[in-house]
């Protein structure tokens, strides 16, 4: 599926995988003051300074968070269960989606990207 925007890309699912990409993208946005969104390989992406902050995406069983970097310690801990290969965030759709965790690692990666420079 490829979409011109990223409402348009929310739109492209049905209605319960709309509604939690909707809660991801809300936590995102949060977390990322004065953000834009795009669409970058054909899935949503939210912008910090130009350069991708994270992309998150729409699937069958799961919303995934791309790339989440290793976090600090506490932080990590509890995003490793929810770990998929060396940077995926998978989201099971039959789990309650965790939107403070998510907003608190898009906080994560913009802290280690101001302390980046």
């Amino acid at each position: 599926m490829s979409a011109a925007d990223v409402d348009a890309y929310i739109a492209g699912f049905p209605p319960e995988i709309a509604e939690r990409l909707t809660l991801v993208r809300e936590a995102l946005l949060r977390a990322v003051p004065g953000a834009d969104e795009v669409i970058r390989y054909d899935i949503a992406a939210v912008m910090l300074g130009g350069r991708y902050a994270i992309h998150y995406a729409g699937w069958r069983q799961h919303v995934g968070l791309y790339p989440v970097p290793v976090l600090d310690h506490e932080l990590e801990e509890e995003v490793a269960p929810l770990r998929s290969g060396k940077d995926s965030v998978v989201l099971k759709h039959r789990q309650p989606l965790p939107v403070d965790l998510v907003e608190r690692v898009a906080q994560a990666i913009v802290a280690m990207r101001a302390a980046e420079g």
